[in-house]
């Protein structure tokens, strides 16, 4: 597009407007309830003080284990109930009374009750089969409500396999378990629904989801957006890479790709369809954008806290690890908008229609600080739990250096309520996840699925990293990253590491790929969001995203054959080599991706630049000379050749 031809009016990146927070409330719950006003406060309260539970022990002190998670999953439970009707699109009714004072009497017998359930492990009485019973019922509706059924049924599934090992084949049989020794595993210890992800969501990840919430309601997500449109507005392919730029700096603290694509892309979908780019290129550029936020440390969709866990190493680290390879998804992305601009000649937005990045910084990038106090008190030995208390104090203090941003009481209860609701959905697909975790560790799946799929690709590891890719995908469709990483934790990862794959290498494949289901048919739930917004095909934008994103499916291979992009077992030397070798890689393999490298290329040109992208990250010397040499080769073609068209049309036109 012409830069004459936009409109010379200032960009207005405003997001959403900022409606006083009890009408607004008000509204919300009028329409979907037809109940008393004291019914709809006593929501917000419950949802306010779920907020206020955790962040008080985040500060002072968590209850002993068992209490800790059982309080979490049962408050989260009975919100649940109140604000997801039992049939989708109905408002409240009697089966929802019915299942409320379920879960209350339910609660009251658990939380009265703790220590002697907790004493009572291995040898349980007919009252906790039938309570443990009905909680396990109340986990599987829950997620139901709020995951949809399919996340119910693959929890209804592994508990199905518990006592029907029998008749699975080959290495997937078992001999099946007793229904109170199920009972037993998944109710009254920490080894079946609270297990490690509900211990994590229990202590980390809703405080961070809170976190999230205040840094929202503090202004920065706005500062955020007006950031990445002040750094890459006006450059080539502009509009879409600060769509990328911002999707991924608001995805780091939404942790959810669909909804960080309903936030953000309902202003730059619009922006780039009105500067002449496509619906369906508008629409996949923010979905891979707004999925890979997920990926992005520090915050990684809230997964990192479970992975930390799971591998047994602190949570700063594991962030750290993935760094490298989250960048190198997003220059791809990068690459991929830049190239698709110059081939089809499209220019950036007037800088004077822009955000100043100068007065952004000045004014606003105070609201960088509570990301990088979180790093900072880690990497000083604080706690994940103490370092996300401490950020939310520090973003409720650093909100009122501006009047624009000063969070008033009500906002500050605001982002305690959305918070909460916010965190409801994890919590439920947690809740789940340990019954998926507590099948595995009761039957012992994990041991015999490993075997299994390494029979299956014969010992072969590109065959397995395949097969597993695939597995993690299907798997991950329609689930909460968090939830999709837990089942491919416990599944595919071991496969992987009995292979000889780096532990860490083999949990950042299956999560990365879990995370990139968002966009891959038939659910692909990022992709889906964006595609209304845009008012494109939903299957088509899906398709084409992954075209966009193909990096992403591309690099958890890269790390596997190079650790050292993970910086795995090798000196810096070495470290640098391989992450200069990836960069390169990926500058190719967008070229390759959208037919551009220095003007357009043709096929026999494209698959050059495709094998050297493929020969660049092969390990070994002889791999990366092999691909330098062949780019250099067509590097200098291809400038000939743009030298020659140019040239004939300057004899042309003169």
């Amino acid at each position: 597009m012409n830069r004459q031809s936009i409109k010379a009016e200032k960009l207005d990146t405003t997001i959403t407007e900022k409606p006083a927070y009890v009408e607004k409330l008000w509204q919300e719950r009028k329409e979907q309830w037809n109940a008393p006003r004291f019914f709809i406060l006593i929501i917000s309260l419950l949802a306010i003080g779920l907020s206020i539970f955790h962040v008080y022990t985040a500060g002072f002190g968590t209850l002993p284990s068992w209490q800790q998670r059982s309080v979490h999953v049962l408050w989260a439970l009975l919100l649940i109930f109140m604000l997801f009707p039992f049939r989708k699109g109905k408002k409240f009714g009697v089966m929802d009374v019915l299942v409320v004072l379920i879960t209350l009497v339910t609660a009251y017998y658990m939380i009265s009750g703790a220590e002697m359930i907790q004493s009572r492990q291995g040898n349980i009485n007919q009252a906790d089969v039938i309570f443990g019973t009905i909680f396990i019922a109340l986990v599987l509706e829950a997620t139901r409500r709020t995951n949809g059924i399919l996340m119910s049924l693959i929890g209804l599934f592994f508990i199905a396999y518990i006592f029907l090992g029998r008749y699975f084949p080959g290495a997937l049989a078992h001999p099946g378990v007793r229904y109170e020794k199920m009972v037993d595993h998944m109710f009254n210890g920490t080894l079946g629904i609270f297990s490690a992800p509900i211990y994590v969501s229990s202590t980390v990840l809703i405080l961070f989801v809170i976190f999230g919430s205040f840094l929202m309601k503090s202004g920065g997500g706005q500062f955020f957006t007006d950031f990445a449109f002040g750094l890459f507005g006006n450059k080539t392919g502009g509009p879409a890479l600060s769509a990328v730029g911002s999707s991924a700096l608001v995805a780091t603290i939404t942790g959810n790709g669909a909804a960080n694509a309903a936030i953000t892309g309902s202003f730059t979908i619009p922006l780039m369809k009105k500067l002449g780019y496509s619906k369906r290129f508008s629409a996949a550029v923010e979905a891979v954008a707004s999925q890979g936020g997920q990926i992005m440390p520090p915050i990684m969709g809230a997964s990192v806290f479970i992975m930390a866990e799971t591998i047994g190493l602190p949570y700063i680290q594991i962030a750290l690890y993935a760094l490298i390879p989250a960048v190198v998804y997003f220059f791809i992305a990068g690459m991929v908008v830049y190239f698709h601009a110059k081939r089809l000649k499209m220019e950036g937005i007037p800088k004077e229609q822009l955000p100043d990045l100068k007065a952004v910084l000045l004014k606003q990038s105070y609201l960088f600080f509570p990301i990088l106090l979180i790093i900072g008190l880690m990497i000083y030995g604080y706690s994940p739990m103490k370092s996300g208390f401490y950020a939310i104090l520090a973003t409720i203090l650093l909100s009122w250096i501006r009047s624009a941003t000063r969070m008033s009481l009500l906002d500050i209860l605001a982002a305690l309520e959305n918070g909460a609701r916010n965190a409801l959905v994890v919590v439920a697909a947690c809740a789940t996840a340990g019954i998926i975790v507590g099948s595995v560790s009761l039957t012992g799946l994990g041991i015999t699925f490993s075997r299994f799929v390494i029979d299956v690709a014969g010992g072969s590891l590109i065959l397995l990293l395949v097969l597993v890719a695939g597995a993690s995908i299907i798997m991950g469709m329609g689930m909460p990253t968090v939830s999709a990483y837990v089942i491919l934790a416990v599944l595919g990862a071991p496969a992987l590491i009995d292979l000889g794959v780096n532990v860490v290498a083999a949990h950042m494949f299956v999560f990365y790929f879990g995370v990139l289901s968002g966009l891959t048919p038939p659910v692909a739930i990022t992709a889906y969001t964006t595609a209304g917004i845009a008012g494109s095909n939903p299957t088509k934008t899906a398709f084409y995203a992954i075209k966009v994103g193909m990096g992403g499916f591309f690099i958890p291979f890269l790390f596997v054959y190079n650790p050292e992009l993970l910086l795995q077992g090798a000196d810096t030397t070495r470290i640098v080599i391989a992450v200069s070798s990836a960069f390169l890689s990926c500058l190719f393999f967008a070229g390759a991706l959208e037919n551009y490298f220095l003007g357009p290329l043709n096929l026999l040109k494209r698959l050059m630049l495709f094998t050297s992208a493929i020969l660049l990250v092969m390990p070994g010397l002889i791999g990366d000379l092999a691909g330098f040499a062949l780019v250099i080769f067509l590097f200098i073609w291809q400038k000939k050749t743009t030298s020659y068209v140019a040239e004939n049309s300057k004899q042309l036109s003169g």
